[in-house]
């Protein structure tokens, strides 16, 4: 009987773990860091957990108008003119989003000196969405994925805007898409299907 109970135990334990934290899906509209495929690392930067919201720094908590925070000069600064590095500015940027500061989220991507990056179309797309502006956003993310196919948060955010558009099947099909580019174990995969229901259906 001990021993029946201890492997209930176990079981359950492995499918907890299995199940992952539930806060990993808590911000699944957020923006998430960057993510070709499993196979494929970013070619641009931004390598930390996709999971998590990124740190609030002084960006969000003390700076205004789109500023951002150099943190050598200790001042707050028009992106345009800091000298920041594209990785920093996209930083920023993505902090801004997910603050919910989706206009100065643009202003910030502004000053990204590679525009055509699909990093900056894809938060390009999220911010313009979330204020409101679906077919500019969706747009975004088109030419985000006309700039490398393999990106894949791209078609997880996508894939969630078809949902809010009511294009459920059109969602499937970004979803088994994440899937066949070696995504399946990523956040964009596991927030896009978490918004069809947590059910695969193909």
């Amino acid at each position: 009987m001990t021993s029946r109970i201890s492997t209930y135990i176990a079981l359950a334990a492995l499918a907890a773990a299995l199940a992952g934290p539930p806060a990993a899906y808590a911000a699944m509209e957020e923006p998430a860091a960057e993510t070709t495929t499993a196979k494929t690392p970013a070619a641009d930067g931004a390598a930390e957990d996709a999971t998590k919201p990124p740190v609030a720094s002084e960006t969000t908590t003390e700076c205004k108008d789109g500023k951002v925070f150099d943190a050598v000069k200790k001042e707050c600064l028009d992106p345009k003119k800091s000298g920041l590095s594209d990785d920093l500015l996209f930083k920023a940027a993505r902090e801004l989003a997910y603050a919910g500061q989706y206009e100065n989220t643009l202003k910030v991507l502004d000053a990204v000196e590679d525009q055509n990056s699909a990093r900056v179309l894809n938060y390009r797309g999220y911010a313009n969405r979330k204020a409101g502006r679906m077919e500019l956003g969706m747009q975004y993310y088109k030419r985000a994925l006309q700039a490398d196919e393999n990106y894949i948060l791209a078609r997880s955010y996508m894939g969630q805007a078809l949902i809010q558009q009511g294009q459920i099947e059109e969602a499937k099909v970004q979803l088994i898409e994440i899937r066949d580019r070696g995504g399946e174990n990523t956040w964009a995969y596991r927030a896009l299907l978490e918004s069809l229901g947590g059910v695969r259906q193909y």
